[in-house]
């Protein structure tokens, strides 16, 4: 027989440990609840750190939802389910409603609407302008005009009417 050496006892308490795990939690828990009250609070303390883990992880999951929702994505479409898992960026709605346009999700906003109201009135200022030296008159139908005149006289004003606007086009 061999003798028993350090080898023998570190077997030994492997063995011993592998035995204390075949046996109920519920079973232990309550053993150390009457032999050891400071290792049943940390019992305790864990399962409460375990539920506020959890809901926790609840919360940051509804602000992410509010988040797109907040962006204009419908999340009933399924599109928008797969979205919504696969999308890693910045939790802000502009950065969201960005990335849901360049997935056809949602309508781009126009960029109109996101400029300045100087800069939209300094545009609308140089179109009217640049209407004002606008000079051009409609054009006119002689054929139907000199049908309606009532006199030789008026035909004729018309036909020269007619030569001057071709001279000064």
């Amino acid at each position: 027989m061999q003798p028993l050496g350090p080898s023998s006892q570190v077997w030994a308490e492997e063995w011993v440990m592998q035995e204390q795990d075949f046996y109920e939690e519920d079973s232990v828990q309550e053993d150390q609840a009457t032999k050891n009250p400071v290792r049943a609070r940390m019992r305790e303390l864990e399962s409460e750190v375990k539920s506020l883990r959890q809901q926790a992880e609840e919360a940051k999951s509804a602000q992410r939802e509010l988040a797109f929702v907040k962006a204009g994505v419908d999340l009933s479409s399924g599109m928008s389910k797969y979205f919504v898992k696969a999308y890693d960026g910045d939790l802000t709605p502009e950065a969201i409603r960005v990335a849901a346009a360049e997935a056809n999700l949602i309508k781009p906003q126009e960029t109109m609407q996101a400029a300045p109201t100087q800069e939209k009135q300094a545009w609308d200022r140089v179109s009217n302008a640049s209407r004002v030296g606008d000079t051009t008159e409609a054009t006119v139908d002689y054929s139907t005009r000199i049908a309606n005149a009532k006199s030789e006289r008026e035909v004729m004003e018309l036909l020269a009417q007619a030569r001057m606007n071709q001279i000064n086009n």
